[in-house]
């Protein structure tokens, strides 16, 4: 779950941090600024609804009622999930701390936790 700092600090150094909005699986450190919304859960790694997200698509934020709605109709998500496929991973060294870690880790809706 990488942190976040990069893209929102390009979003605020493009002046566009009243505009634009970053919805994220990952995670932010305490220098975010703007609309941010992280550890959206399931992942887009394992296909969850910011997978499906495609270019155009509205997204609403109500920040005060804690809710994300995506305006897509869900005849087209259903598409969309059919021909989703998962990310090719990268290589990594067989028994690497880092190749565990992606084998056995659980989703971040459980904590993230090595199962």
């Amino acid at each position: 779950m990488r942190e976040q700092l990069l893209p929102t600090s390009a979003i605020i150094g493009m002046g566009l941090g009243k505009s634009v909005a970053l919805i994220t699986d990952g995670r932010f450190s305490g220098a975010t600024q703007g609309a941010c919304v992280g550890h959206i859960s399931p992942e887009a790694y394992l296909g969850g609804p910011i997978a499906l997200i495609e270019e155009g698509d509205t997204i609403r934020i109500d920040i005060p009622a804690r809710k994300l709605d995506l305006a897509v109709d869900p005849k087209v998500l259903e598409e969309r999930k059919k021909s989703w496929r998962l990310p090719e991973s990268t290589k990594l060294e067989k028994g690497s701390l880092l190749e565990r870690y992606r084998r056995m880790v659980g989703s971040a809706i459980r904590g993230s936790v090595l199962e």
